[in-house]
């Protein structure tokens, strides 16, 4: 009995080393594929990735996510406040190593512009789906009856007037540098509005918070994923629908000798774009941006635990990563 017992049990060790050689292999096959391990490879250099902050709330908490789980693999972070426009240039000079929320509304222009010249890189698609536009509270329907349509909204535009802007309804946009080509859109169209741009995002719900207590009449500019879904009923104006032609051709559209006559993308991208020299400098850490998957419902989360919760943007990236751990684990393969 003793020594078929220690034949069994030599047997089963052997099937365990089996056993623990094949789960070793299908480890080296994380889900991007690439195979790649996570930290600081041979051939990355000896720096810091340099990862740009911007004036947005879900940016700002998600940033710093990035940052940490590249610190946790091994790498030194330095976190650079940028112009969210001029951010490509930079990243295609070397400055800023990469991009995690390219929003295809406000930044795809931009981006594409140094795509098309090689410097930077198209490295991932997140599952996020973007929309950026004219954003209405529910009740304006009793108010203005036609909404979401933009030509119920232009009739109405006396409703949104301001001792600013005279006879003209004020549409609130967003900071400056996020160029959303309202202007633009405003001429196109031929609409009886007037852009005023806020300072900051938090200048948008402050207004926001201001006129639905009171529901009083406000058109502003919102998007998706974001914390506002939650907490305020509303709707987005349905413009003309977009194609990249509108931005480029007069001819296109209903107004044949202006551009922008259309609204933005309904159904956005939301990439990351890296800058080529950090793809050949710092290789280990691209593998791990590179997995990196932002959803709509992470955005939005991040943004509420700042917007809603008041957490600072340090303490919100504490809240999520220790909510999400499974996810941004996998990051690092």
């Amino acid at each position: 009995m003793r020594k078929l017992f220690t034949v069994l049990f030599a047997f089963v060790m052997v099937l365990s080393a089996c056993g623990g050689d094949s789960d070793t292999a299908s480890g080296g096959d994380d889900d991007s594929g690439d195979g790649e391990a996570a930290g600081p490879t041979a051939e990355d250099a000896d720096r810091a990735v340099t990862i740009p902050t911007h004036n947005w709330s879900s940016q700002l908490v998600s940033a710093e996510v990035v940052g940490r789980v590249l610190q946790d693999a091994g790498y030194e972070v330095e976190y650079v406040p940028s112009d969210s426009q001029a951010v490509y240039a930079a990243m295609c000079e070397g400055d800023v190593d990469l991009v995690h929320e390219v929003w295809e509304g406000a930044f795809g222009v931009a981006f594409q512009e140094q795509v098309d010249a090689g410097c930077v890189i198209d490295a991932h698609t997140h599952d996020a789906v973007t929309r950026e536009e004219w954003w209405y509270p529910t009740y304006m329907e009793e108010q203005c009856p036609g909404l979401p349509d933009w030509e119920a909204l232009n009739d109405c535009s006396e409703l949104f007037a301001t001792a600013e802007t005279g006879d003209s309804g004020r549409f609130l946009g967003g900071p400056v540098d996020w160029l959303k080509g309202d202007e633009e859109r405003v001429e196109g169209l031929g609409m009886n509005f007037e852009v005023v741009n806020a300072g900051q995002a938090a200048t948008l719900w402050s207004e926001l918070d201001a006129a639905v207590a009171n529901e009083e009449p406000i058109v502003l500019f919102n998007w998706t994923p974001n914390f506002v879904e939650a907490v305020y009923e509303g709707k987005f104006i349905e413009f003309p629908e977009f194609e990249e032609e509108c931005r480029t051709d007069p001819a296109w559209g209903i107004n044949p000798d202006l551009t922008h006559d259309c609204g933005n993308p309904a159904n956005g991208y939301l990439k990351t774009g890296v800058g080529q020299h950090f793809i050949d400098e710092m290789p280990g850490a691209y593998a791990i941006v590179e997995r990196v998957d932002l959803t709509n419902e992470a955005l939005a989360a991040m943004a509420a635990l700042v917007d809603v919760d008041g957490l600072e943007v340090e303490a919100a990236a504490d809240q999520w990563m220790a909510d999400n751990e499974a996810v941004w684990q996998s990051w690092l393969g």
